[in-house]
């Protein structure tokens, strides 16, 4: 189990997009954290030191390295929460893992055979995002690297896929194909509403289908639901109009313990065995 991602209860994975300030990724963190735990969630902080794929080059980009690692080590201390965090560069992984429980690798980057194998080789877990542009049979081969590299453990994470210009779309069978390959699976619920480049300087979004596209990847079963949580989303530096209100996060994750409760205790995670 990888931050019990994996094991028999949900895990929340979540944070605002970027990291803004110190006080905010603790204030985030900590709500989220009493939350999860009331409703017997397990809960990882998420947020990037650098939003390294910005549509314009005008766009923040984060605090950076060091500062964002400081900030992350003072959340994860105050708050006592497990933290993740994206990499976009080899180098950056062994840098990250000395304070990330976990490293993400970015959707757009999760085929760099270098920056996988950097990551496997810290010995922390890997959370890779399938890109928007592959099919989830595809990732087969990102597994594959990332075992032969020696990673600590491998969770996939879908997040929509491209359907023309600024639109995604979610194919749920996504998330029974890559948990065929021996790995947990993430459903990236925020990212999955986003309109890539669709505000021309930025991405758009509409946080509205958050809620219902939660529902259903819940229904399919995965181990961990990831969410961009902000205290005023359409304030927020980088994904504002899909990030999820904090102050609505508790009706919410009410929801999400409903149906994978269903889930878990009836049909069961699905699966391909009735077809074979």
């Amino acid at each position: 189990m990888m931050l019990g991602i994996g094991g028999d209860r949900l895990v929340v994975t979540a944070g605002p997009c970027m990291l803004e300030s110190l006080d905010l990724g603790i204030e985030v963190a900590e709500v989220l954290k009493n939350a999860c735990l009331e409703r017997g969630f397990g809960y990882i902080f998420k947020a990037s030191f650098d939003k390294a794929n910005r549509t314009s080059i005008y766009s923040e980009r984060g605090p950076g390295l060091e500062l964002g690692l400081e900030w992350l080590a003072e959340i994860k201390r105050i708050a006592h929460v497990p933290v993740v965090t994206d990499i976009h560069e080899s180098y950056q992984a062994e840098r990250v893992a000395l304070v990330a429980d976990m490293l993400q690798i970015p959707a757009f980057l999760c085929r760099q055979t270098d920056l996988l194998v950097a990551a496997a080789r810290t010995g922390r877990p890997i959370n890779v995002k399938k890109a928007q542009f592959l099919a989830p049979e595809d990732m087969g081969a990102v597994v594959e690297k990332c075992r032969e590299a020696g990673a600590a453990g491998i969770i996939l994470c879908e997040r929509g896929s491209a359907f023309g210009y600024h639109r995604l779309v979610v194919d749920y069978r996504s998330l029974v194909v890559m948990r065929g390959f021996g790995v947990p699976v993430m459903f990236d619920a925020t990212h999955s509403v986003q309109s890539p480049g669709g505000m021309g300087s930025s991405s758009g979004g509409d946080r509205r289908f958050v809620r219902p596209l939660v529902r259903a990847a819940l229904a399919v079963g995965v181990d961990s639901v990831f969410l961009e949580v902000h205290p005023e989303p359409d304030l927020a530096k980088s994904d504002g109009p899909n990030m999820v209100p904090l102050g609505q996060i508790g009706p919410l994750l009410d929801e999400m313990a409903q149906v994978d409760r269903v889930t878990r205790g009836g049909i069961g995670f699905a699966d391909l065995d009735w077809v074979k």
